[in-house]
């Protein structure tokens, strides 16, 4: 089976380089002869590897201080369901994005503008020389592989930077006046219809369902996806109502439920395939519901996924795109040292009781002296908590207060090994969603961990339906969505449903997954969640007592002495454009950042 992973060709990259300071920097004269490549089945599929390799990083993970504006992170790090345990993380270039760094934001900004023009820069070579290509299947691929991924970079550009500048074909500083040559910025609007119509296009040629040999490349459903996402994207209250001099960044007006009804007329288009529908979960039990509903995240490419990163089955890093995310999220009864991924108390109090009522609703059943009973399935199938099962351990999160009245950390509390850096959830929680208990956790660091990463999967799309419908004044219609995923999981269903409640399932749902952090932008109340005063992480502290009874103290995480240091200004709505460009386009700068 073909799979698209993690490959370096450096004779074909050269085809699609710029600048680290810019996109107009004159590009090598040593490159491999592109005729070759155009002529060439195999070059030719090699020469669009980066553009699965830059388009998510999936669950792998670097964090560093050497290498300024090159780490990649997990998303979600930066709300407030999960956090890190690890303080030497915390204060890498991780922890001062969460600090609000303007010098790291713009580091780190810079590499992500510059990677998605270079790709922009590689499909436009590719579109330009269509010609050059032999007529046939690979061609047709490559025309709605190349139009898909244009739409999905514009799509990227436009969530992290606003309007960016729409480039649509190459430029050859050897045979073009350079100093001529200037783009502007597009508007908010230009940038969503130019990534539809791209997406659209892209239609003609992708098929409805891969081959195996071609596993993990985009079908139609993913473009129809996308359309979708860029137009629920644009219907962000964040968006709406900007300043006239600064249309690249929302509309003028209020655009909102144009966007949403738009969204629904490409989510339509998705549901007329008739391809995608929920993984079921099948049994009883609450050991058979949470198995089951675990096994949507290790399954591979399943009926309910229409996007993701393919990671290597093996979790080979020599030449393919393994991850250590199994590795990463270990307790330390299973060697784990870095406890990266930890569930926070707030993301805890957000899985509602069985009956369907939240934890604060005082006929809900819920009792502070034994709070992990009677919850909602996916709370057991996502996190780990005092008491849960993992891999035949009964996982231990609490002290234990022996005869000289001193608190005894379980195993889950004390570290594993002598490393110095090794650590211990700082939550009381370790995380379960997406992990293979059955993995293997060892120090080799060429092989980790195989689950691939969904981008888009049904369950998404079915909430994204569930908050069009409820905006459109069809509560109903939203009710019936939320409705089909609450029935796969074995939960009550809703007889009336409110916005909470519709919020509240989308929190759940896609739980540590990379939407509810862009959920926050989306909605304009990134400031509010992600800033450590107005909402602080929580966690919970454990203690058995000598008669048997456990006490719960909640309380707020702690980074070193501190509590963990969190801001999030209104600035990072829209990340700073490369100040090259900013310079050789004579474009504006997004608002409030200045040059380092």
């Amino acid at each position: 089976m073909k799979r698209i992973g993690k490959t370096i060709l450096v004779a074909v990259a050269t085809a699609c380089l710029i600048s680290c300071d810019g996109l107009f920097d004159e590009v090598p004269t040593n490159k491999l002869s592109e005729n070759t490549i155009w002529t060439s089945p195999q070059l030719l599929d090699e020469y669009i590897l980066p553009w699965y390799d830059n388009m998510d990083n999936g669950f792998s993970t670097f964090v560093t201080t050497l290498m300024k504006g090159l780490g990649r992170e997990y998303e979600p790090w930066f709300g407030d369901q999960i956090t890190v345990s690890r303080s030497d993380w915390y204060t890498a270039d991780y922890g001062n994005i969460l600090k609000s760094s303007q010098q790291e934001i713009t580091q780190r900004s810079r590499t992500q503008w510059l990677t998605y023009y270079t790709q922009v820069r590689s499909i436009n070579n590719l579109l330009e020389h269509m010609d050059d290509i032999p007529e046939g299947e690979q061609k047709e691929r490559l025309k709605g592989e190349a139009h898909f991924f244009r739409a999905y970079y514009y799509y990227l550009l436009l969530r992290n930077f606003g309007g960016p500048l729409l480039i649509t074909r190459t430029f050859d500083p050897l045979h073009e006046d350079s100093a001529a040559v200037r783009f502007p910025r597009a508007s908010f609007e230009e940038t969503v219809n130019y990534i539809v119509s791209e997406a659209e296009l892209a239609t003609q040629w992708l098929s409805d369902v891969n081959t195996l040999d071609n596993t993990g490349r985009p079908t139609k459903g993913a473009a129809l996806t996308l359309a979708g996402k860029a137009y629920f994207w644009a219907s962000g209250e964040h968006f709406q109502n900007v300043p006239d001099s600064l249309p690249w960044l929302g509309f003028s007006d209020n655009r909102s439920i144009e966007m949403l009804r738009n969204a629904e007329k490409e989510y339509d288009k998705v549901r007329e395939l008739g391809l995608y529908s929920l993984m079921p979960v099948e049994g009883n039990t609450r050991e058979d519901i949470v198995s089951g509903y675990r096994q949507i995240f290790l399954t591979k490419n399943s009926q309910e996924s229409i996007w993701e990163v393919q990671h290597a089955d093996d979790g080979d890093f020599s030449d393919k795109n393994g991850h250590h995310l199994d590795q990463y999220a270990a307790a330390p009864s299973f060697s784990g040292t870095y406890c990266a991924y930890v569930p926070t108390q707030n993301h805890v109090d957000e899985y509602r009781m069985l009956n369907g009522k939240s934890i604060k609703d005082k006929d809900s059943g819920y009792d502070s002296r034994h709070p992990y009973e009677g919850r909602d399935y996916r709370f057991y199938a996502n996190v780990l908590y005092d008491g849960a099962e993992w891999n035949g351990h009964v996982m231990d999160i609490h002290y234990t207060i022996d005869s000289t009245g001193t608190e005894i950390p379980g195993a889950d509390l004390t570290k594993y090994g002598a490393e110095e850096k090794a650590c211990v959830t700082k939550t009381g929680y370790y995380m379960a969603k997406f992990l293979n208990e059955k993995n293997r956790i060892d120090n080799d660091e060429n092989y980790g961990s195989g689950q691939n990463c969904i981008i888009w999967r049904w369950a998404e799309i079915l909430l994204d339906y569930a908050e069009i419908y409820y905006r459109t004044d069809r509560p109903d219609k939203a009710m019936e969505m939320l409705n089909q995923i609450r029935e796969r999981i074995h939960m009550p269903l809703y007889s009336t449903v409110s916005w909470d409640d519709i919020m509240n399932e989308r929190r759940v749902e896609l739980a540590f997954e990379k939407t509810t952090y862009w959920d926050l932008l989306r909605y304009g109340t990134a400031e509010q969640v992600m800033t450590g005063k107005s909402n602080p992480l929580f966690g919970v502290k454990i203690v058995e007592q000598r008669d048997g009874s456990y006490t719960y103290k909640f309380d707020k995480v702690v980074n070193g002495r501190n509590t963990t240091t969190r801001y999030f200004r209104a600035r990072q709505y829209f990340k700073p454009i490369a100040w090259g460009d900013v310079r050789f386009h004579g474009i504006a700068q997004n608002p409030e950042w200045i040059e380092m």
